[in-house]
């Protein structure tokens, strides 16, 4: 298994619902076993050079176990954050010697 970040990427607007919190539960919850860290929210964000367009901004991150890229994708594919229209990076960790 490897590890993958998720970046979690959101409209620029975008303003969380009353609804947010259980739908993102509901999510990591049936992430089950694959779910490696639920990371953190950002609560505010600047960026420097090109980052996703100036459409949109990061609001938080995670670290999901997967086979391989596409069954991480298959994992994100059901992320609260593409109902607003924002969207997630995955991408493998690379593993740092001596880490």
């Amino acid at each position: 298994m490897t590890n993958y970040v998720f970046s979690f990427r959101v409209p620029s607007d975008y303003a969380p619902h009353a609804g947010t919190t259980a739908e993102w539960q509901a999510w990591f919850g049936g992430l089950g076993p694959a779910l490696v860290d639920v990371g953190n929210a950002v609560t505010e964000y600047a960026a420097l050079g090109e980052v996703g367009g100036s459409g949109s901004r990061m609001i938080a991150y995670s670290l999901i176990a997967a086979e391989d890229l596409d069954s991480a994708l298959a994992l994100a594919k059901d992320c609260p954050v593409l109902r607003v229209g924002g969207g997630v990076e995955v991408g493998p960790v690379m593993e740092a010697a001596g880490s």
